[in-house]
Parts: structure tokens; C-alpha cells; sequence
């Protein structure tokens, strides 16, 4: 197991807001939210969880790694498909309980489902319950990757 990472200490409002100190918050059960947008476009890729050594790893590494709540787990961004995210900015929200990356992507298509971006569908204009594609096109056939 690696060191735990050295991050500052909460100690007010004032230090964790204005500061800068790097004092994440991670919740009751050791996560902190995670968007990563494209650096170039801004567009978000995805959404994922990050726990502390998650959050360690991709601070020594530079590629971003995440922690699967589904299989308890890291996972390094790209590891089976080649699509790995090198990590060019961190930054935080206002009360540092939400991360942002902003990656480079080395193989388009961060989405497990083939997709540029996870968000590859929208709610259907004047719909309450059809969504549409907003991304026809997969980047990749997961059949392949997968």
C-alpha cells in the first residue's frame, strides 16, 4: 500500500475556501467527486469517483486514476483500451469537496461505450422521458477493446 498522500488539513472555512492549501474533502465513505473535460475543447468527458490513493496515484503518474465503486477498485483510465488521459490540470470547487481534470486524451473516445464523451445523449427537446444522441458515431467498437 502506498503512503498516504500528504494533502492539508481542514481547518476553517477561510483556509479551505480562500486558501491555498490543498485540502480536499472526501465523503463519509472516502470519495470525492471527479469531471474530466477535454483540455483543448472543454467539452466533459466523463464523470467518475477518486479516492485519496486514486487521487495520489494520478498526482505522481500524471494519468488519471479513478476508483470503481461498483468493483472497489482503481482503475487507470485507459489501461485495457489505450485510452489514457494524461491529467494537464487539477483544480478544485470553492469548498474543494469536487475535483476537475483537464486531460489530453492519447485515443479519442473516453466513454466504455465506444463514445467521445460519456455524454453522448441528451433528453429530447420538450420530452420528459426520450432521450436523443447527441454523438451518432462511436469513436471505437467496445466488442474490440473490451
Amino acid at each position: 500500500m502506498m503512503e498516504p498522500p500528504n494533502f492539508s488539513e481542514r481547518t476553517d472555512k477561510e483556509q479551505v475556501e480562500l486558501g491555498l492549501d490543498f485540502a480536499p474533502r472526501f465523503d463519509e465513505n472516502g470519495l470525492i467527486p471527479c469531471i474530466t473535460v477535454e483540455d483543448e475543447s472543454g467539452d466533459v468527458l466523463m464523470f467518475a469517483w477518486m479516492n485519496q490513493e486514486a487521487l495520489q496515484r494520478t498526482l505522481e503518474t500524471g494519468k488519471a486514476v479513478y476508483f470503481s465503486r461498483r468493483r472497489k477498485k482503481l482503475w487507470i483510465k485507459g489501461e485495457t483500451s489505450g485510452r489514457i488521459q494524461l491529467v494537464q490540470q487539477i483544480s478544485v470547487d470553492c469548498d474543494q469537496d469536487t475535483l476537475l481534470l483537464r486531460v489530453l486524451m492519447k485515443k479519442e473516445g473516453a466513454c466504455h461505450r465506444g463514445y467521445r464523451t460519456c455524454f453522448y445523449r441528451k433528453l429530447k427537446t420538450g420530452s420528459t422521458s426520450e432521450l436523443e444522441y447527441t454523438e451518432p458515431d462511436r469513436m471505437f467498437d467496445p466488442e474490440d477493446v473490451y
